[in-house]
């Protein structure tokens, strides 16, 4: 089996009980271990990361904990970077053997074609988001960033993640889903047929069908929707954390 989990944001102020979040999850990964053989998180699982050179920010232990044992078992991991956790490097990688990635992922996985990416990248944006996402990747806003303490930093991203929800972020809805739709005909188009286009961002679960066959599937998030998907090498399908049998 085949699992895909985004939008967890471990950390974030706005979620109830955190810890108890973040147990659920750490159960359901361990719960998979026994059938997985690839593991794809497609961002924002933590709402925020930054990597300094010798230091990552505290927290996430049973989390990271289940990760390293999938990792351990043989069960191959890949984390798509979204726009909460984008200044990921090479911690994950060293410490787990989790592949890291940024940007879309066009891969073949039991014999189907699969297209990937966090959903903050594709498909049209206004403008100032598209600034914004430009300059958090940008290598100099990085250098500047890790240049002021964390006791200044940590608080001000969690502030800013607080306020973004509060105001709604960037919720999922029809016309969210529709521009997913239209970027996914177009890159169709421009590359060929694809069997399933799978993305996250929008905190919306979901399916539907293309008029070339392909279905696309957002993911939903993993704090109050408690969604995943998973893959048998047929057919893709939502599911819930802590509601299977």
């Amino acid at each position: 089996m085949i699992y895909f989990l985004s939008d967890a944001h471990l950390g974030a102020g706005y979620i109830a009980d955190g810890r108890k979040q973040e147990r659920e999850i750490a159960s359901w990964l361990d719960s998979i271990g026994a059938d997985a053989t690839e593991l794809w998180l497609l961002g924002d699982i933590i709402d925020y990361w930054f990597e300094y050179r010798n230091v990552v920010p505290r927290g996430f232990t049973r989390f990271l904990g289940a990760l390293a044992r999938l990792a351990d078992s043989g069960v191959k991991i890949t984390w798509l970077k979204g726009n909460h956790d984008i200044w990921m490097t090479d911690y994950l990688t060293s410490e787990i053997g989790c592949r890291v990635v940024d940007g879309v992922v066009d891969t073949v996985i039991d014999g189907r074609r699969f297209v990937m990416e966090h959903g903050d990248g594709v498909g049209r944006r206004p403008l100032l988001f598209r600034a914004m996402r430009r300059l958090f990747r940008s290598r100099t806003a990085r250098v500047f960033y890790a240049a002021v303490h964390p006791r200044w930093t940590v608080g001000f991203a969690h502030a800013w993640s607080h306020s973004s929800r509060k105001q709604g972020g960037y919720s999922g809805g029809a016309s969210a889903v529709d521009n997913l739709v239209r970027w996914a005909e177009d890159y169709e188009a421009a590359h060929g047929k694809v069997d399933f286009f799978v993305f996250g961002h929008l905190h919306y679960a979901g399916q539907c069908r293309l008029a070339s066959g392909s279905v696309l599937t957002t993911l939903g998030d993993c704090y109050s929707a408690m969604s995943y998907a998973s893959f048998d090498g047929k057919s893709i399908e939502l599911g819930k954390i802590g509601h299977d049998e």
